[in-house]
């Protein structure tokens, strides 16, 4: 690619596209953007871009566009198939994304992590670990910070990189030093159409490997663990059932090889996920050579990240817990068994494409005293929890509403976990807002007894009780 002789079309002004279109302003490229949402934020990139020398065009310019560019830089948030991407293939021109053209410029070493669960978790825990043990290292990638933006730091830093399926559906030309990958549970079919698409997006992080690469793979998932065979890089496991080469837990333990690194009791988050996710750390930050002392340490300090199972506050001996960053079915299973007290499950959102008996099966014999159903798919949901016969259900129509009722509903020393099994674009920007909203909310509750006025005071909410003919 030759920026400086190509032109490129930046599709969708998240943050990603951003990053992409002052990347390539930077170094000279020729640039028109768009978006086709409309908001203050929208307008002020806009502004912001066009004043380093990008051009904005207007809807009706869309068709010529595939004629004018090279290359379509596209957001993760944009499907592959969208038709201004069908248009650039049919035309032969370059689709790629924002993680795309990081890889083929970055000169720094990259450990890449992807898996339906845990990413976020996973990259934040070893980028601390790493930074622990003498290595300056930048949690990046659908974490929050565009891995484009690290093109330029100092080739003796490392990225940690959260890697999306979204982001996969773009990406031919990363090569990182290690890959993890966490499990692969169904998560995004409405995107991706089957599984099988799905985990073909997730391998493709191992393609490019070779055998002076790393890969880190879950032993006890059988697809990640049938990965092994799909790539030529040296292969490093870790499992919570066997003792493996690399990482793994044994009699409240974890090992690395024959050596004990710490304790589970001593890991700061509960749950057997969170080991999972502490046994991939510490088989990536030994191949980068840190030593046990500094992982240790570096995994008892770790406090958790933002909207995955935060404790946030309790009122009147009810606690509330933001699981936001819970948006399939088996994340909101793992934040469910880590609940120690009877808890008000808030469920609801944007559907994802797929089946919720597994959620409502498992929630018959688990902590969950009632859930409080809302959103765009909350018939959907209302439906599986009849099949299922789970019957402890209150339906709402809309977000703020559900929260309120749940809170009203918990009692004392009972718990409200909002972890979604659902994305959130049906009233929200992202799960960040959605978390935010939900944390805004519960700092608002004082009193004894508000929540029930507050309840009574909703003139838009609708509440549904399960036995009552809600279709």
């Amino acid at each position: 690619m030759y920026i400086k002789k190509q032109v490129f079309f930046v599709l969708g002004l998240s943050r990603s596209g951003k990053a992409s279109a002052e990347f390539l302003l930077s170094r000279g490229a020729s640039v028109y953007i768009y978006d086709d949402l409309t908001s203050d934020r929208i307008e002020q990139t806009y502004k912001d871009l066009q004043l380093n020398g990008a051009k904005r065009i207007k809807k009706e310019d869309l068709p010529n566009m595939p004629e004018v560019c090279d290359v379509l830089v596209i957001s993760p948030g944009i499907p592959i198939d969208h038709p201004m991407a069908v248009a650039f293939k049919r035309g032969g021109r370059a689709v790629i994304g924002e993680t795309e053209l990081a890889a083929r410029y970055i000169k720094s070493p990259i450990i890449a992590i992807t898996g339906t669960n845990g990413k976020t978790t996973t990259v934040s825990m070893l980028a601390e670990t790493l930074t622990r043990g003498g290595i300056t290292a930048h949690a990046c990638g659908n974490i929050g910070t565009p891995l484009v933006e690290y093109c330029n730091m100092p080739e003796e830093d490392v990225a940690v990189a959260e890697i999306s399926s979204f982001q996969l559906e773009t990406l031919a030309s990363i090569r990182p030093h290690v890959a993890v990958v966490l499990n692969i549970t169904e998560d995004h079919l409405n995107r991706h159409y089957n599984m099988e698409n799905y985990v073909f997006l997730k391998a493709r992080l191992l393609k490019n490997l070779s055998a002076a690469e790393y890969a880190v793979l879950n032993y006890d998932d059988e697809t990640v663990r049938s990965f092994a065979e799909k790539t030529r890089a040296h292969i490093l496991y870790f499992s919570v059932r066997e003792r493996v080469y690399g990482a793994f837990y044994e009699q409240g333990n974890l090992y690395f090889g024959k050596e004990k690194i710490i304790a589970a009791s001593d890991l700061p988050t509960e749950g057997l996920h969170n080991v999972q996710n502490a046994l991939a750390v510490i088989a990536a930050a030994k191949i980068m050579g840190v030593k046990s002392e500094d992982i240790a340490t570096a995994l008892r300090e770790f406090k958790g990240i933002k909207h995955r199972v935060e404790f946030i506050r309790e009122v009147n001996g009810v606690q509330f817990v933001n699981d936001s960053k819970g948006t399939n079915v088996d994340a909101t299973i793992k934040a469910i068994s880590t609940m120690k007290r009877e808890t008000v499950l808030l469920l609801g959102g944007q559907n994802k494409g797929y089946d919720y008996g597994k959620l409502f099966a498992m929630l018959k014999n688990s902590k969950v005293v009632r859930a409080v159903i809302y959103g765009e798919n909350r018939f959907a949901l209302l439906k599986s929890a009849r099949a299922y016969d789970f019957d402890r259900v209150t339906m709402c129509e809309n977000f703020d509403f559900a929260v309120r009722v749940a809170a009203m509903l918990a009692k004392e020393g009972q718990t409200v976990l909002l972890s979604p099994a659902s994305a959130s674009f049906d009233e929200f920007a992202g799960y960040e807002e959605r978390g935010d909203r939900f944390v805004e909310i519960v700092q608002s509750f004082q009193d004894e007894g508000e929540y029930a006025e507050e309840t009574q005071a909703e003139d838009g909410g609708t509440e549904e009780r399960f036995d009552e003919e809600s279709e």
